[in-house]
């Protein structure tokens, strides 16, 4: 992308889970970067951190939604969703700290992961949470600056 490239942005409905379709604004988020010509390795951390969040939606939250926005130097991706909270946010960033159901972990998620693999693919990562209503990450990742992941 050029420097007058205009912003892209995309939006996506997560519902509470939803399994079933869990994984797609990951999925579209990583067809449109790859048709933008962004990096591989770009595209790689975004689509993680992206579907990470997605996952969170679908697993700990009443829903909400996935903004994604494209500009010639970053990708934004905020993930913002409704209910319970977060109530310890430094205890949920711990490898392997997680407060999913058995249920959940019966179908393979909820191995506490999800927040470290977002930050870890984010070049800058805010998370704000208050109980019994919502959540907000922040994550930032600049087109410039490839990791060797």
């Amino acid at each position: 992308m050029n420097e007058n490239t205009h912003k892209v942005k995309l939006e996506y409905r997560v519902i509470q889970n939803d399994f079933k379709s869990a994984g797609e604004a990951s999925s579209n988020v990583k067809k449109v970067l790859n048709q933008l010509g962004i990096d591989s390795k770009i595209v790689r951390r975004v689509a993680i951190a992206t579907y990470e969040a997605e996952m969170n939606i679908v697993i700990h939250s009443h829903g909400g939604k996935i903004i994604v926005s494209i500009s010639s130097d970053e990708i934004e991706v905020i993930a913002h969703d409704t209910g319970p909270g977060i109530g310890d946010i430094e205890l949920a960033m711990q490898e392997g700290y997680s407060t999913a159901s058995n249920q959940v972990r019966e179908l393979g998620f909820g191995a506490g992961m999800g927040i470290p693999n977002m930050k870890r693919c984010s070049d800058d990562f805010s998370i704000m949470s208050e109980r019994n209503r919502e959540t907000v990450v922040s994550m930032r990742i600049y087109i410039n600056h490839i990791e060797n992941n």
